[in-house]
Parts: C-alpha cells; sequence; structure tokens
C-alpha cells in the first residue's frame, strides 16, 4: 500500500514540474516575436479591464493583502506551532515560507532577464494606481499569492482552506490587470511560478527534513 502511494505522489510530483515548466515556455512565447514586448491582444485586454482612477477601489484593496498576507500565513502558524510546542506545523510552516522565498527568488530573476516594461510606462492611456519603474515579467504579487494558495493546499487537503485560497490567487491576478500594472502573461506566469515553488519546496521538505527527521527516529 505505501509503495503505491508514494509512487503516486512522485508522480504527481513530476506532473507538476511538468505543467510549470510548459506554463513558463506558453508565457515566454505569448508574443510572436519572443521578447520583452507583450502582445497586441493583451495590451487591448488591459485597457478593457483598467479603470481612468483604479486607486481606492476595492481591486486595490484586494491587491495590497498579497505580500502582508503571504507573509502572515506562516508567521502566524509558526507562532501558534511554537506556543503549542507543534513539530507537524513547524514543519509546514517552514515549507510554506521556503514556498514564498523560492517564489519571490525566481520572479526577481526573471524580471531581470525578460526586463518587460510595465503598461503603464508603455501606454499613455493605461492608468496604474502609482507609478511604478520595476520590470512587469512575472509578477511578484501573484507568485507570493499562489505560492501561498499553493502550499496551504498541499498541506491542508481541505476544500475551505484550497477553494477561497485559490479565490484570493485569482483575486491578486485580476486586481494586478485592473490596476494598470501587468499584462496578463505578468499574471499567468506569476501564477505559474508560485504553485510550481510550493511544489518544488515540498519536494525539497520531504528530501532534506523529513528524510532526516526518519532517520534518526530509526
Amino acid at each position: 500500500m505505501y509503495p503505491r502511494i508514494l509512487k503516486y505522489k512522485n508522480n504527481t510530483t513530476k506532473a507538476m514540474f511538468k505543467i510549470w515548466l510548459l506554463l513558463c515556455l506558453a508565457g515566454f512565447t505569448s508574443n510572436p516575436t519572443c521578447n520583452a514586448q507583450a502582445a497586441p491582444w493583451e495590451v487591448r485586454m488591459v485597457r478593457n479591464i483598467n479603470p481612468v482612477n483604479p486607486s481606492g477601489s476595492f481591486w486595490d484593496g484586494v491587491s495590497t493583502t498579497a505580500k502582508p498576507i503571504s507573509v502572515m500565513i506562516p508567521v502566524g502558524m509558526m507562532t501558534a506551532a511554537l506556543i503549542n510546542k507543534d513539530r507537524l506545523t513547524q514543519q509546514k510552516a517552514i515549507e510554506i515560507g521556503g514556498s514564498i522565498f523560492i517564489a519571490a527568488a525566481t520572479t526577481a530573476m526573471m524580471k531581470q532577464l525578460i526586463r518587460r516594461e510595465r503598461p503603464a510606462n508603455v501606454y499613455t492611456d493605461i492608468y496604474p494606481d502609482q507609478p511604478d519603474q520595476g520590470f512587469s515579467f512575472p509578477s511578484g504579487h501573484v507568485s507570493a499569492s499562489f505560492a501561498s494558495a499553493a502550499s496551504l493546499s498541499i498541506q491542508y487537503k481541505k476544500w475551505y482552506i484550497t477553494v477561497p485560497a485559490y479565490l484570493w490567487g485569482t483575486g491578486v491576478a485580476y486586481s494586478r490587470i485592473y490596476m494598470g500594472q501587468h499584462y496578463p502573461t505578468d499574471v499567468v506566469m506569476g501564477a505559474a511560478t508560485g504553485i510550481g515553488s510550493a511544489y518544488l519546496a515540498h519536494w525539497l521538505n520531504k528530501k532534506l527534513f523529513l528524510k532526516k527527521q526518519n532517520t534518526k527516529t530509526k
């Protein structure tokens, strides 16, 4: 029974890595010229979604939750785990924190490699909530929120945790387009980076930490 379960988990992890790579390839090649410029359909979509004054809107509020909540989740879990002396929850908090760190590092690296300008810095008829000279591809807000959502879904396989987590991540993704800060492929790649980072952190946790714990108990 156990070998079958382990084989299933390994196959699932491998499948997620393949999906991550395919999404990365799709995001990078979305423009026919395969460079940092956005495709025409992306510009049209941003123009259709982005209002003249996005500041202070509902989606502005959703956008601002991405990074604080992503930090609060592992910190809150770790605090509760230390108070209750719960080692399992401590390990889960470390894994979730690790996924966010991997997502942030990967996002920062890709931004410097692709160097795509933000929509509002290229088109005068796209209105951002605030000026931002940072690069656009992929979205850091979205990668952080999806890393958190995917990590929670891996650790707690309950629909009442997974569904709200991914709805929140999707809301953040939409808000970044609404705010005029990102193109659609920016947020798709951000989501792919976050999900891939969560599964990578899960794999590393099993290989590095859980394996050591199992060795000590023998």
